[in-house]
């Protein structure tokens, strides 16, 4: 855990360039676009054969073409989950302005969270060992599996040598992770950059892990509302470029948000079911380490799966902290489903943009709330609104909690908000 805010350039950390792979949408015009219209991501599943399965909508990445962003490293060497990393990271590095270079001569940080790995490929690995035996399984699939290769592809496609490369396996939280994370090491100044975030692809092994636990969703996904029916999985990937202001002031950098603090913790305290105190206690770490009262929230980016044991323990976790001063609080995952390890990393992005674009995305396919998620998820339709600070609330099974604070960067020396 980060020491409390400090208020010199040095030590703040500021978000200077994203790249984006969602099924609403690729890089971030078309995501902010996708966002404040409430599009849907929702499809039949193409990614993997569903035969077999009564339910079968999910949210793919249509239409990616890796080798549009990756030009050092040979694709076939990728599993999808590397591919979704290593292009979204040379899309936030592109975004921030930056180049491989200038990036070569600086220390830096790659942390990218995940919950699958390369899934994917274990899969038709699987699937050849079952059909054929072991003899039939594919060398080159195999070789791709590693999970580590997530981010280390990155510090390859990049050229990036002084760089410590990591990848969390903290599940559908471990985008938060690795953003707090990069956080700590360039607010610390132990590196000068860090690019961090989430990444995964579709795999039937999650699928069916999920739809044998029965949260899968008939048609699509509806967080806080009275008559969900579960989650859909999804896939992309989401990478921020943090730096420190300093930094991005000397160069004139767009700054598309702070990055005020966070919190994390881990209570184990059911393989699947959240623990509602925990949860609390996450969000009081996040508001302490970012040095803001519960007043001063003026958005939650919710976990919000559309299942009744996120949904109604989350929704009590918050109104246990903020109480009366609750924000309104929406859930992405009704738009993108749930991208496993890239879901926190993508909807920080997304709260980012909604800071900087002055708007709150809803929460769609709403009908009725739920009288036990007493809040407001602003269905269906997005609304205007200037926003100062936004939490974004990431839950994991196992009890794994991160949650990131975003705000507004203000320029403290001449009182304007940029």
């Amino acid at each position: 855990m980060s020491a409390s805010r400090e208020t010199g350039s040095a030590h703040r950390v500021v978000l200077t360039g994203v790249g984006v792979f969602s099924s609403i949408g690729v890089g971030a015009d078309q995501f902010a676009a996708g966002l404040r219209a409430g599009r849907s991501g929702v499809r039949p599943i193409s990614v993997f054969d569903t035969t077999g399965f009564a339910h079968t909508n999910g949210c793919e990445v249509v239409g990616f073409e890796p080798e549009s962003w990756i030009r050092n490293t040979p694709i076939e060497q990728l599993g999808r989950a590397s591919q979704f990393s290593v292009a979204a990271a040379r899309m936030a590095v592109t975004d921030a302005g930056l180049d491989d270079e200038t990036l070569q001569a600086r220390r830096g940080l790659i942390s990218i969270g995940t919950t699958d790995g390369e899934s994917y490929d274990l899969d038709h690995l699987v699937g050849q060992d079952v059909a054929g035996g072991p003899t039939r399984m594919e060398p080159a699939r195999a070789r791709r599996l590693p999970a580590s290769r997530l981010a280390m592809s990155v510090a390859r496609e990049l050229g990036l040598s002084d760089v410590e490369a990591i990848t969390m396996a903290t599940a559908c939280s471990a985008g938060n992770y690795a953003i707090g994370y990069g956080f700590d090491a360039v607010r610390s100044g132990e590196v000068d950059f860090a690019l961090c975030g989430g990444a995964d692809a579709m795999c039937r092994k999650t699928f069916t892990g999920f739809y044998r636990l029965g949260t899968i969703a008939p048609e699509f996904c509806q967080p806080f509302d009275k008559n969900r029916k579960g989650i859909l999985t999804g896939e992309g990937a989401g990478v921020l470029m943090l730096e420190s202001l300093a930094s991005a002031q000397r160069r004139g950098a767009r700054i598309y948000a702070e990055i005020r603090g966070y919190g994390l913790n881990c209570d184990a305290y059911h393989q699947v079911a959240p623990n509602e105190s925990s949860v609390a206690r996450c969000m009081a770490l996040a508001l302490a380490d970012a040095g803001v009262t519960p007043a001063e929230v003026d958005l939650i980016s919710a976990h919000g799966t559309g299942t009744k044991a996120n949904d109604v323990t989350e929704t009590r976790a918050i109104r246990s902290v903020f109480g009366a001063d609750t924000p309104r609080t929406v859930s992405l995952k009704s738009m993108l489903g749930h991208t496993m390890g890239a879901a926190s990393a993508l909807s920080a992005i997304a709260c980012a943009l909604a800071i900087k674009q002055g708007f709150i995305p809803p929460t769609i396919n709403h009908v009725e709330t739920d009288p036990d998620c007493d809040i407001d998820c602003v269905p269906n339709h997005s609304v205007p609104a200037q926003l100062r600070v936004v939490q974004n609330n990431g839950l994991a099974f196992g009890g794994n909690n991160a949650i990131v604070m975003l705000g507004r960067y203000e320029d403290a020396d001449n009182g304007v908000m940029v």
